[in-house]
This record gives structure tokens, C-alpha cells and sequence, in this order.
């Protein structure tokens, strides 16, 4: 069988692949609720039926733009970790502070943060997020125990605590005013820092 996709094949990914951007804007502006899907496809001329062709409804749009976000976020934060790759308290730093730098960004932080409670439930949300970040962080933790630079505790309660306090530093920035969000961002790496036994 041919690997080449018909034109038929690229259209419809280049649709989908547009109205997950325009979507993205329109729930990072006027939020989920106030978000039609007739608006999300009359931004790139389409009709509502191309939108259903992709997506079963509005939930559905919002998932798959929610889970972009998401696995753009963790692929930021992994490249910014390999840049120390010989140096696991540095490697977890720096994913620390490329994941508070996410948090400041408007579209990342209002679909993560404030939307996607309301959009998704809370309990799907809150599985979501374990979903995407908690193997990362179950595994940087066992790592800078092995090194010493943490103490020998329960690393999956480890884990779990860690979730959860990157979790409010993220609805905290999301809720911050834009204008203080770099000092807040500073603010918590500071104490994370501490918290998690690296620099303060």
C-alpha cells in the first residue's frame, strides 16, 4: 500500500488541524461557554458540518484543543530539561521554570487553568492533568533521589504532592493580572525551588 495520502486525506487533516487553531483562539477569548462552533468555523470559512465531521461537539473541540496545549507545554518543558541532561537538579530546574513560563502565556494558561474545569469536569480535568504530567514528575523525583538531592520519602506521594502545588501555582498565574505575572512567576520558582530542594 502507498504511504502518500490523497488530496482528499490532506484536506481534511489540514481542516481539522485549522479549526483546532482557530478553536484554540476563540476558547482562549471569549472562553468555552461563550464559544459557538458556528463562530469557530466561519473563522476559516468553514461550515458547522466540517466541524462535526471532526469533532462530535463542543466538549469534544475542547478536548482535542486542551490535549494539544497540554503535549505542547510537555515538550517544552522535556526540551528545556535534556539542555542539563548530565545534571538532574538542573534538568529539573530549568522544566520547573519552563513550565511557570507556560503558565504566564494567555492562550495556555486560560484553556489549562480556567477553562478546561468548566469545559471538561472537574474529575476528567483533574485525571487529565495526572495523565500528561505525572510520569514526568514521578520520574524526576525518583532521579534526584538516587543523586541525593532529595530525601529518600515516598517518591509517588512525592509525586502527588508536587502535582498538585505545580497545579495552584498554574491557576494562580492564571488568575494573576497580566501585567504581575512575571513577578508572581518569580515569586513561585523561588519557593518551589526551595520546596523541592534546589537553590532558593
Amino acid at each position: 500500500m502507498s504511504g502518500v495520502k490523497s488530496r482528499r486525506e490532506q484536506y481534511s487533516e489540514a481542516t481539522r488541524a485549522a479549526l483546532l487553531e482557530a478553536a484554540a483562539r476563540r476558547f482562549a477569548e471569549h472562553g468555552f461557554a461563550a464559544t459557538a462552533l458556528e463562530d469557530v468555523a466561519a473563522d476559516i470559512q468553514a461550515t458547522r458540518g466540517a466541524v462535526y465531521h471532526h469533532f462530535a461537539n463542543k466538549t469534544a473541540l475542547f478536548r482535542a484543543v486542551y490535549e494539544d496545549a497540554e503535549t505542547a507545554m510537555l515538550k517544552r518543558v522535556e526540551a528545556a530539561a535534556a539542555l542539563h541532561a548530565d545534571d538532574p537538579g538542573a534538568a529539573a530546574d530549568a522544566a520547573l521554570e519552563m513550565f511557570l513560563e507556560c503558565c504566564c502565556e494567555p492562550v495556555y494558561s486560560r484553556l489549562v487553568w480556567q477553562e478546561a474545569p468548566v469545559a471538561l469536569g472537574w474529575r476528567e480535568w483533574r485525571a487529565s492533568e495526572e495523565q500528561h504530567a505525572f510520569g514526568m514528575i514521578e520520574r524526576t523525583i525518583r532521579t534526584l533521589i538516587d543523586v541525593g538531592k532529595l530525601p529518600p520519602l515516598p517518591v509517588t506521594t512525592f509525586a502527588r504532592t508536587v502535582i498538585h502545588l505545580l497545579g495552584s501555582a498554574g491557576i494562580d498565574l492564571a488568575l494573576t493580572a497580566e501585567a504581575d505575572r512575571a513577578r508572581v512567576k518569580d515569586e513561585y520558582l523561588e519557593v518551589l525551588r526551595y520546596m523541592l530542594g534546589g537553590r532558593p
